[in-house]
């Protein structure tokens, strides 16, 4: 099948300014998404940036940059930008890639890529793991889904979803550890999908919660959530994140 990924990499990031362009052990966090991508089986790899310093370093790794307005709300609403801008057929499928995720596997590229595709009532297809830590239940950088027997969403959350009753009497178990998903924020989409998301307003869920996602849910589409068969890796939000993963670059050096 074919399929395009797009990484959206937006500059101004409130907690780390200038992200995409930090150095990870060598190479910046954004070549080192782009060279995950690229393993996978995606026909195009774009680069989808709002500021210029990130498309004169991207032209340096990436023959495909694409300069996008500042203003957008969302990552999704930025890919619209960039499915319009290559006059892309509604039914192709386009997944985005966070900016922030230098260590995603390209088989869960494929993979939500694929579920789109095989599942033609979705209009959306992205992954959960489970969460076996009490600590992330309760995390709000650690959003939850909740999912209906035909692996369709029913909600997401940054609150601890579902809520189980006996945490009032033990607060410091998981008592259904089946039932607790955390979300992984990869998403396929089918271009006509976009056209229709950039035409709605911001749902209250969504900027209550600040869940792009729920945008699609409030507007009645549905999202289809497989679970990733290996664990995702942690992405890059803050200082300590960051760290952490120059930590790991530097082992993983080391051993080979």
């Amino acid at each position: 099948m074919d399929f395009s990924v797009v990484i959206p990499a937006r500059f101004y990031s409130s907690r780390l300014p200038g992200k995409p362009l930090l150095d990870l052990g060598g190479l910046s966090m954004l070549q080192r998404v782009y060279q995950q991508a690229c393993k996978s089986d995606a026909s195009q790899v774009y680069i989808a940036t709002d500021h210029m310093d990130i498309v004169n370093h991207a032209k340096g790794f990436c023959d495909k940059v694409i300069m996008t307005r500042e203003d957008h709300t969302t990552g999704t609403d930025r890919l619209q930008e960039v499915a319009e801008y290559l006059a892309l057929p509604d039914d192709h499928i386009v997944v985005n890639v966070q900016g922030d995720e230098p260590l995603i596997p390209p088989n869960l590229i494929n993979q939500v890529a694929n579920n789109l595709q095989r599942y033609s009532n979705a209009a959306i297809a992205t992954l959960a793991e489970p969460i076996d830590d009490f600590e992330q239940v309760f995390d709000t950088n650690a959003v939850k889904l909740v999912r209906n027997a035909a692996n369709m969403a029913m909600y997401f959350s940054r609150a601890p979803l579902p809520w189980d009753r006996s945490w009032n009497e033990d607060e410091n178990k998981l008592a259904h550890k089946d039932v607790y998903l955390r979300h992984i924020g990869l998403y396929a989409y089918r271009v006509g999908f976009l056209h229709r998301y950039v035409s709605w307003p911001q749902s209250s869920y969504e900027t209550l919660e600040t869940l792009e996602q729920l945008r699609a849910l409030h507007y009645g589409e549905s999202i289809h959530v497989d679970l990733a068969p290996e664990g995702m890796p942690a992405g890059v939000d803050t200082l300590e994140d960051l760290n952490r993963m120059r930590e790991f670059l530097a082992s993983t050096a080391l051993e080979s």
